[in-house]
């Protein structure tokens, strides 16, 4: 029989804080982890309020680490992230807050980038078409789509 670990609330705070520590997680993640654990609503209650109190959990830390990493590794546009936030239950207020991570300037450029990469490798002869295709990458990245067609215009004449 595979019964599962049964974790007081001290060794479940602890497996908490060194989650936490590890790397930035939100309130879902750390429920989840809770979950996983069996964790009672109470010991839940308990644990992510030390949490919060002793700065393992920040929601608006979480989402500028988030918001930054996808965009400098990843290069995901500002509508993948926003998304990707919403659905780890984020608030508005915290990914406004994160999406002030990303400098414009730097935004556009690396747009621009990733087009003039992508441009030779799509193998279409016909431009609309062509254009179309480099369009819906940069898109599916998350990019705007008036951003994206500027960029494609002014690649693709």
């Amino acid at each position: 029989m595979n019964k599962k670990k049964s974790y007081t609330v001290d060794e479940a705070t602890k497996v908490l804080e060194n989650y936490c520590a590890y790397q930035e997680r939100c309130h879902k993640e750390v429920e989840q982890k809770l979950y996983d654990l069996n964790m009672i609503s109470e010991a839940k209650d308990h644990i992510i309020l030390h949490l919060l109190q002793h700065n393992y959990l920040n929601e608006e830390r979480y989402a500028k680490s988030f918001v930054r990493g996808k965009f400098s590794i990843k290069k995901w546009g500002r509508i993948k992230i926003i998304n990707q936030l919403k659905f780890k239950g984020i608030s508005d207020y915290n990914i406004k807050s994160g999406l002030k991570e990303i400098d414009e300037n730097l935004y556009l450029t690396t747009l621009q980038s990733i087009a003039e990469k992508k441009l030779p490798l799509i193998k279409e002869t016909n431009s609309y078409k062509k254009s179309s295709k480099l369009a819906s990458f940069l898109i599916s990245k998350g990019f705007e789509s008036e951003l994206v067609f500027k960029t494609v215009k002014m690649l693709i004449q």
